[in-house]
């Protein structure tokens, strides 16, 4: 059940302005809560705090664009579309008026923008402090996650902490990374104090949690480089005994098994919630679904626009390695359609549909694949699950091997490779070196969490677009690779946004 959906969309149809009613705007809705008007009530609180989410759905974030900006710059993916917006993403030939990054942009500031105003207003108003307390750790922990995406993608972005008053305090200059990272962490901290591990009430999973601000801490010191502090955040996970692996990988891509036992945090997608158009951004509309389109620009021909498609080199590697008894690894059933006896895309059989194509690769996950239906209303309903306890496991055989314990570093890779039914290797990858345990721990985040926006992630922090080894690696896998040039692991600072502010300074690289 998408039991956040209806918590998510209460102020579609207004309240999502609330705060913007200063002196600069020439003209207001009278129908609109204003400052004066709203944070009045514990009730005002929790549906300003539900306004935080709904970002999270919007085209530039897990509605669309976030997908294709993550997966088209890794080699697990591939481009396959007629419009440039989205096959120059994987060309890293992306520049300052390109759509995709000016919508991440746009996105991850209207989410930021809300939770300020949280921050600033749901202080003083007298509710019971438990609740008060909690939804100040949710808005912590949302702030965070946007400022994440940002700093992560652009690098270069301004750190703003107050809801701006006037025209001019949207006007602000970029701040070191550094500096944004610091107080993301702080959020991060801040969130894991007061949120509850669970949550009883139906109506709110989907909320952020502990595990939630604990995972993406131990996220914020890995890519700041603080790995024995990273180490302790994802061992806290392990020890919590909150979370598990779910049996069958396909639990973790589909409808079946939403907010499972070993999800961490999912955006939460319904479409049985709100009206029938795709919520793209921009003014709130009470027509907007909270559905994404995500299904249909990954979605097999057919069936949708794939407009991306899993790279032949993920499909390769899926095939290198048998199970124990002699099949598949079955993460590559549930992460792409292939030609193989007996598969069907969306109940019909592969033969019929493409004749005699052997070679190709579709995305299976995300996708509906209900018999009989298709993604061309771009309406999926399908949770997207960003932080998964197998995410969690590798990271944390990661830092452990980074610290020298191999052994425990090996246990925990194996954990992951045992739910695959891969044969027992525990004992040689304890035996091998760093960079030998390192490449297996690697491979393994590939095949695990492809589809899933953490590759590229971890190509720029593993630094492998400097080495040159590791780069013809990359282009050999995935000749979109032979695109990237120095500066371009990140996004072009958008043009709208450098236009309307002046202290904004372009990326090196564009």
């Amino acid at each position: 059940m998408k039991a956040a959906q209806t918590l998510l969309l209460v102020l579609l149809c207004g309240g999502l302005m609330i705060g913007c009613d200063g002196d600069f705007l020439e003209l207001t809705n009278p129908n609109l809560p204003t400052t004066d008007t709203f944070w009045k009530t514990a009730e005002d609180a929790v549906k300003a705090v539900n306004a935080c989410y709904e970002p999270l759905t919007f085209d530039g974030m897990y509605g669309r664009f976030m997908h294709i900006l993550q997966d088209l710059r890794s080699d697990d993916a591939a481009g396959d579309s007629p419009w440039g917006e989205i096959q120059n993403v994987g060309l890293f030939n992306l520049n300052a008026a390109s759509f995709g990054p000016f919508l991440a942009w746009r996105d991850a500031y209207n989410g930021i923008y809300r939770t300020n105003q949280v921050l600033k207003y749901v202080p003083d108003i007298d509710m019971d402090p438990d609740l008060k307390a909690r939804l100040l750790g949710e808005a912590k922990f949302l702030r965070a996650f946007y400022y994440f995406h940002l700093v992560k993608m652009f690098n270069n972005v301004p750190l703003i902490l107050e809801p701006p008053e006037s025209e001019e305090d949207y006007r602000q200059p970029q701040a070191p990374p550094e500096e944004v990272w610091a107080q993301i962490i702080q959020d991060l901290k801040d969130a894991q104090a007061v949120l509850p591990q669970r949550y009883t009430n139906e109506a709110d999973i989907g909320r952020a949690t502990w595990g939630a601000a604990t995972a993406y801490l131990g996220v914020a010191y890995l890519f700041t480089g603080r790995i024995q502090e990273a180490d302790a955040e994802f061992k806290k996970i392990i020890d919590s005994g909150l979370y598990q692996l779910v049996d069958d990988p396909r639990l973790n891509g589909g409808y079946e098994g939403e907010n499972n036992a070993e999800s961490i945090f999912e955006i939460q997608f319904s479409r049985d919630v709100g009206g029938t158009v795709p919520g793209w951004g921009g003014t709130p509309n009470p027509s907007w679904g909270e559905t994404h389109a995500r299904s249909i620009t990954y979605s097999p021909p057919g069936f949708g626009w794939a407009d991306t498609v899993p790279t032949r080199c993920l499909y390769e590697t899926f095939k290198q390695e048998k199970t124990v008894d002699g099949q598949d690894d079955p993460r590559l059933y549930a992460t792409m359609f292939y030609y193989r006896p007996g598969m069907t895309v969306y109940g019909v059989p592969w033969e019929e549909l493409y004749n005699g194509d052997t070679t190709s690769v579709y995305w299976r996950k995300y996708q509906s694949d209900i018999p009989g239906g298709n993604e061309f209303d771009q309406r999926s309903g399908i949770n997207i699950r960003v932080m998964r306890y197998a995410d969690v496991l590798l990271m944390y055989a990661e830092t452990r091997n980074r610290l020298g314990d191999r052994a425990t570093a090996a246990h925990y890779l194996q954990m992951v490779r045992n739910r695959a039914h891969l044969p027992d290797r525990e004992a040689e990858f304890a035996a091998m070196s760093e960079e030998e345990l390192h490449e297996a721990i690697a491979r393994e985040r590939f095949l695990e969490l492809a589809g899933e926006g953490k590759r590229f992630d971890d190509i720029r922090r593993w630094g492998w677009l400097q080495r040159p080894e590791k780069l013809a690696a990359l282009q050999a896998c995935d000749p979109e690779f032979n695109g990237y040039a120095p500066g371009r692991e990140w996004l072009p600072i958008p043009q709208a946004e450098m236009d309307a502010n002046p202290l904004l300074q372009q990326n090196p690289g564009y």
